[in-house]
């Protein structure tokens, strides 16, 4: 383990609108893993940048996510985002089981047959927004409630439990001290409501999501109760929250760069491509997520892993490597799409991608369609960007038409 004074201290607090943390790519240009200290836990972590090494993290067997339960892991929030029953810190072959399993809800075929669901859903809001007027709150009208609506819809969750489902998710990702026990209370309440939700489903089965994952078999396996009501735990955190961000910094980033809104009004062919490319290119959250612990020596991209050593990826960074993507930093819109990182890679790529990008491709795609005037009613300084959670998104994107 590196001594204490190799350690360096990064709170990964930059949200100067989607620049590029410099900090982090200060560590990028490294030759090697750094050792880095985070706002919380009792330990240090080697954090690692580069595509390969951290392909290699994320697949490496002697590295595992189950064994940093009970430890105070190194983290950017004062309470663990993650259950301990989550499959983002289960190892193969039980994460590979659960993942098989919930994933039967998101197949391709499922998600096409949601599509309706969730155009109609973005028009409606469009619809809302259209009527009530320029200038208006982007944030306000799609980026927020379309993933609430859809996540939320599909869960079968009742409307009027909504607006607090969506608080308790947002005290989950605040990074300041003081919101630690507000965030353990938060956690709590969740699960013990999706543990009485997986029961009411059980007995009476219904169209949503709960339903088909707990209906979905491998043979004679199925999801236990506790490992259903975890999945629509996790479901609703990374539904809500990545979601309502990559709308906001996509649709910001169309109302910067007016290149690429033209790109997309010419060829809207391409959406899905220039998606990829945006969502490879965003800075999406602040630094780092959930380690893995080292459970025996590793040599890692030039560094010595020590077995009890904690190991960090950046997803983010991994997106920016130069040996696999040229230039980087430059948005590019024909640039070949090659597999990037933001929904995670290996054991933990998110299972609910195919949602994901249905929404996307929707919410951009209705709003380019529906406004082709539209602009910002602020200038580009004016925006206000999250600075207490771990994301990075604009809280509001004013615009008009």
């Amino acid at each position: 383990m590196a001594a204490d004074n190799e350690k360096n201290i990064c709170p990964f607090d930059f949200s100067e609108a989607l620049e590029f943390d410099p900090e982090l790519a200060d560590l990028m240009d490294r030759d090697s893993p750094a050792y880095i200290r985070l706002p919380y836990g009792d330990a240090g972590a080697w954090l690692v940048t580069g595509f390969d090494a951290v392909k290699q993290v994320t697949t490496d067997h002697r590295l595992s996510r189950a064994a940093i339960i009970g430890h105070d892991y190194p983290r950017l929030t004062p309470e663990p985002i993650v259950s301990p029953e989550s499959v983002n810190v289960m190892d193969p072959p039980h994460s590979s089981r659960v993942r098989q399993l919930a994933s039967q809800a998101f197949t391709q075929q499922r998600v096409e047959g949601m599509r309706s669901r969730i155009t109609w859903l973005a028009d409606a809001l469009l619809d809302k927004m259209e009527e009530d007027g320029r200038p208006a709150d982007l944030v306000q009208y799609l980026s927020d409630p379309l993933p609430q609506h859809t996540i939320l819809d599909l869960l079968g969750i009742e409307r009027d439990e909504w607006p607090q489902m969506q608080e308790s998710v947002r005290r989950l990702l605040v990074v300041d001290p003081d919101n630690k026990e507000a965030a353990a209370s938060a956690k709590a309440d969740l699960t013990a409501y999706f543990a009485k939700l997986v029961e009411q489903r059980r007995n009476s089965p219904g169209k949503d999501i709960i339903s088909t994952m707990a209906a979905a078999r491998d043979g004679k396996d199925q999801l236990d109760d506790r490992e259903l009501a975890v999945m629509a735990l996790t479901l609703t955190l990374s539904g809500q929250d990545t979601a309502t961000c990559q709308i906001s910094d996509i649709a910001y980033l169309l109302l910067t760069r007016p290149e690429l809104m033209e790109h997309l009004r010419r060829r809207p062919e391409t959406l899905t491509d220039v998606l990829q490319e945006m969502l490879r290119h965003i800075p999406f959250r602040k630094g780092v997520g959930i380690p893995r612990l080292a459970l025996e020596d590793v040599e890692l991209d030039g560094a010595r892993i020590q077995a009890g050593d904690f190991v960090h990826v950046s997803y983010l960074a991994a997106n920016r490597d130069p040996k696999r993507f040229p230039d980087p930093h430059v948005l590019d819109p024909d640039r070949p799409y090659q597999p990037h990182m933001t929904f995670g890679w290996g054991g933990h790529r998110c299972i609910a991608v195919p949602l994901a990008m249905a929404e996307l491709e929707v919410a951009i795609g209705r709003l380019l369609q529906r406004f082709p005037g539209l602009r910002l009613a602020v200038p580009p300084e004016e925006v206000r960007w999250d600075t207490e959670t771990i994301r990075r998104f604009p809280m509001e994107l004013p615009v008009t038409w």
